[in-house]
């Protein structure tokens, strides 16, 4: 999928909702065990249900590793789900690799090939050879780590360095490399007041944005300071909606969150 298609869908759907598909067994409704692949079953009703209220998903990819074999062909079954019925649906594995050139080269294969991923999530420590293996698939994204929602992300992230935060040498330095019109960018939420500083150094680029609902970070707040012209966000929301409910209602639970956060973000939309 080409930024441009994206930017399509966002505006037909008055969107920029990205559902994040992180499936635990302890949590999704006791019915669904029962069945051969209750991962799966879960990610196709939970799709099926929200589709026309978003432009993406997001499975974090270390809640199929978890189960083994049968985790990942749930990981494959889904992704293929999603692009055989809902091709207009960026797909994101968020899988947070990172590695030396060759080893980067056979993980981007693996998500751009194998399973058909639009994007992927790359941490960037080991610098430019780790990431522009990935950068070099066509019409495939890159969405490496910027500014993270977690407690940790203060312990490197935006440490002062020689006079400047190390975040903001990251995301100038990535700018330089090959093929860096294909990457999007991890911002957390919860951390709204960097987004001012981020956008001065990348105004252009997709900022992927977890940590809204669950994790405490505000819409709002995030769109009036991340928000650019082609709008330049997917807010991720992942526990707040598939868990919306643990009964056999899930999928219309999951639907009713998603649709509050589809009409806030078409009420900021319509009055930008």
């Amino acid at each position: 999928m080409t930024t441009k298609q994206l930017l399509e869908q966002i505006q037909l759907k008055k969107s920029f909702l990205c559902i994040g598909l992180d499936v635990d067994l302890n949590k999704i409704p006791k019915h669904l065990l029962e069945l051969e692949d209750p991962i799966f079953e879960f990610n196709k009703n939970i799709i099926d249900a929200t589709h026309d209220l978003c432009v993406s998903y997001k499975p974090n990819t270390a809640f199929y590793e978890a189960y083994g074999i049968k985790g990942w062909q749930s990981l494959q079954k889904t992704i293929e789900y999603i692009n055989k019925n809902y091709p207009e649906i960026f797909t994101i594995a968020d899988a947070k690799r990172g590695d030396i050139g060759n080893t980067s080269s056979m993980y981007a294969k693996a998500f751009f090939e194998d399973l058909n991923f639009d994007s992927v999530t790359v941490a960037p420590y080991m610098g430019k050879d780790s990431v522009e293996p990935f950068l070099a698939f066509e019409n495939k994204h890159t969405i490496m780590l910027a500014l993270t929602s977690n407690e940790g992300a203060f312990d490197f992230q935006t440490k002062n360095v020689e006079g400047k935060e190390l975040y903001k040498t990251v995301l100038e330095t990535s700018k330089g490399w090959k093929n860096s019109e294909n990457l999007m960018y991890v911002v957390g939420a919860t951390k709204a007041e960097y987004f001012t500083e981020i956008r001065k150094i990348v105004p252009k680029s997709f900022l992927l944005v977890p940590g809204v609902g669950a994790q405490g970070g505000s819409l709002s707040e995030v769109c009036k300071y991340g928000m650019n012209d082609e709008v330049g966000l997917l807010i991720n929301s992942s526990r707040g909606i598939i868990y919306a409910s643990s009964q056999e209602d899930f999928a219309q639970k999951a639907r009713e969150e998603a649709l509050k956060l589809q009409q806030e973000m078409e009420s900021i939309l319509n009055n930008r």
